[in-house]
This record gives structure tokens, C-alpha cells and sequence, in this order.
């Protein structure tokens, strides 16, 4: 089955970085666009960034722009998301997602497939 599994999370002071992972298994990951979403205690899920299926494209959502970097490899079956300049407004429960139908890189949840358990990322003040 269909597995993608986030690592990377962490307790950081603002200003600091954090590595995001998710490998991915069962799918045939150069298929699928990958995308990083979070969800904050209350809020909804929002679109982080995403990155086409041969890593040449990339949407970022404005509030990361200039602070986060999504990155893939598809021999490794992995995306990665680097967090720079972190603020507190980022603690969230980041999540992975695949989406293997979309012609580009959607930033509604509902096109995605597969998702991630989720990994907790703190920033504190």
C-alpha cells in the first residue's frame, strides 16, 4: 500500500531552521505532484508549497515565500521541504501529500491522494 511517511519535526526557536522529509512507498513517486500542507490547533489545512512531478516547477504559498524551499528526489522517492527564518505563526502539523491526477500543482486538499501522518514542527518566541 500507498505510504508516505514525514520526518523532521521539531521544537525550534524563531529565526531557526528545520529539514521536513517524507519517503514515499507504493507509488510510482515521479507520477505524482508532492506537496507540503499545514494545520495549526483550530484552523484549517492550508497549502504550503508544492513541486511539479520532475521538480521544475514549484508554488509557494505567500506567507513561506522567500523562507522555505521544496526539493524532490525521485530516485530516492523523497520530498523535501527546507524551513529557514522560522516564526512562531509556522507552528503547524506539517503534512505530505501526493496527487497523481492534477495537470499542475493544485493547492486545494481535496485533489491529493495520499497523505502523510503528519509531523509536529513548534516555533517558539
Amino acid at each position: 500500500q500507498v505510504q508516505l511517511v514525514e520526518s523532521g519535526g521539531g521544537l525550534v526557536q524563531a529565526g531557526g531552521s528545520l529539514r521536513l522529509s517524507c519517503a514515499a512507498s507504493g507509488l510510482t513517486f515521479r507520477s505524482y505532484v508532492m506537496a507540503w500542507f499545514r494545520q495549526a490547533p483550530g484552523k484549517e489545512r492550508e497549502f504550503v508549497v508544492g513541486v511539479s512531478r520532475s521538480g521544475g516547477m514549484t508554488n509557494y504559498a505567500d506567507s513561506v515565500k522567500g523562507r522555505f524551499t521544496i526539493s524532490r528526489d525521485n530516485a530516492k522517492n523523497t520530498v523535501y521541504l527546507q524551513m529557514n527564518s522560522l516564526k512562531p505563526e509556522d507552528t503547524a502539523v506539517y503534512f505530505c501529500a501526493a496527487d497523481g491526477g492534477s495537470a499542475g500543482i493544485s493547492i486545494t486538499p481535496g485533489m491529493y491522494d495520499y497523505w502523510g501522518q503528519g509531523t509536529q514542527v513548534t516555533v517558539s518566541s
